[in-house]
């Protein structure tokens, strides 16, 4: 079933400034990295494109029956598969186009699913994943605990994995059930990197965020083939600090739900949920050594939060874009930049969304200027994007319970 979405576009290049203003029409911005420029609304016809034309998006059901689903990815062995994960603890498979009926991993019996946030919320697998089988998994744990493990398939392109060859990386005790983060993919690097939400409530009242003593409120890189059960990389930029944490890549995050690698050049795109008024994308180029400290709980988006009013900004590293819940936003869902073959115009552009607003943004990056386009909306209730093989892009439906890939009309 093909649904076409509000998405249309002339294509052009990417020669605009922010402009000011209020309302729902398109928005487009352009910020300097790091600057603390504010973004606002305007009327434009600019797009993440180069070429003069028109092109229209559309959304192409692949498969529903899904409860809940989160995130869907790729096992990067050829096979063609597509991974569902769903909240309540089952990862199922796409193959040939179809939902298979028995599931690839269900782990609904250590899984802890009560609370909006919480449940079974990501998955990787290891870049050798066709010989060795390891694939790791992030869930909210029966007593609430934010928990990584590794598990495995017994034979090599089996479409069920082995449900008790589990192993816990880590479990970390978080007393409240909101802002888990959950998100897991390898890096280029080929290390495995971890998304943290800062232990929830309301405006980090335990001091997570900007605390390196702790896990909470960061992202995380890990070495999963050596050490037991896991190796600190030397090059994490807080390995030899005392009283730091040695598995902290970068700090100052309050919920980055979905965080993502462009394959083409190794940048970290990152999703960040707001408290109240502000989402956010941040951004780390590949080349950067880590050690990035994103401003939460001084800041919320580009704005003073702790205090509310002349904060110290010294050494934190703004987002790139911002939004406010002015327009109908709620919460921020990170996406991927486009790398497949069938939409031309948006190769190069990273797209993500609003699950409430359901508008889709495209930004690109030249030259450390990141220039963010509204191109249109999706259907509201995105929880997750994920990639294909070949770099085509999808979207879950939270409470819809189907995948849908993004197509050209």
């Amino acid at each position: 079933m093909k649904r076409w979405i509000a998405i249309l576009f002339a294509l052009s290049t990417f020669a605009v400034a922010a402009c000011g203003g209020d309302g729902d029409t398109d928005a487009t911005a352009t910020v300097q990295a790091g600057s603390a420029t504010a973004l606002a609304s305007a009327t434009v016809s600019q797009t993440p494109g180069g070429t003069n034309g028109v092109v229209s998006l559309g959304l192409e059901q692949v498969a529903g029956g899904f409860t809940r689903p989160t995130f869907v990815t790729n096992a990067g062995d050829g096979s063609g598969r597509l991974f569902v994960v769903e909240k309540p603890g089952v990862i199922s498979i796409i193959k040939n186009g179809k939902k298979l009926d028995k599931p690839f991993l269900d782990l609904t019996s250590v899984v802890g699913s009560s609370g909006n946030e919480q449940g079974l919320l990501g998955l990787a697998f290891h870049p050798g994943f066709s010989q060795n089988g390891r694939f790791f998994v992030a869930y909210t744990a029966k007593n609430a605990d934010n928990t990584v493990a590794e598990y495995h398939v017994k034979t090599t392109g089996s479409d069920v994995a082995d449900a008790g060859s589990g192993k816990t990386l880590f479990a970390v005790p978080d007393k409240y059930p909101n802002h888990n983060g959950g998100m897991l993919a390898f890096g280029p690097d080929g290390y495995l990197y971890i998304s943290m939400g800062d232990g929830g409530s309301g405006g980090d009242p335990d001091g997570n965020g900007q605390n390196l003593g702790t896990l909470l409120g960061k992202m995380l890189r890990i070495d999963v083939d050596s050490g037991d059960p896991y190796g600190i990389p030397p090059t994490n930029p807080f390995a030899k600090i005392a009283g730091a944490r040695s598995e902290v890549w970068s700090y100052g995050l309050r919920n980055p739900w979905r965080f993502s690698f462009d394959r083409q050049t190794g940048d970290i795109w990152i999703g960040d949920v707001g408290q109240n008024k502000y989402e956010e994308i941040d951004f780390q180029a590949a080349a950067d050594k880590g050690g990035a400290n994103y401003g939460w709980n001084i800041m919320e988006g580009l704005h003073c939060f702790q205090p509310p009013s002349g904060c110290n900004q010294d050494g934190l590293v703004k987002p790139v874009f911002e939004y406010s819940h002015d327009s109908g936003g709620c919460s921020v869902t990170g996406g991927y930049v486009y790398r497949g073959a069938a939409i031309p115009p948006l190769r190069g552009a990273y797209l993500f969304t609003d699950y409430c607003s359901a508008k889709l943004w495209a930004t690109r990056q030249e030259g450390g200027t990141f220039t963010t386009t509204e191109i249109g909306e999706l259907p509201e209730g995105v929880s997750g994007f994920g990639e294909d093989e070949a770099g085509e892009l999808y979207i879950a439906l939270d409470q819809a319970g189907t995948m849908n890939r993004i197509i050209a009309k």
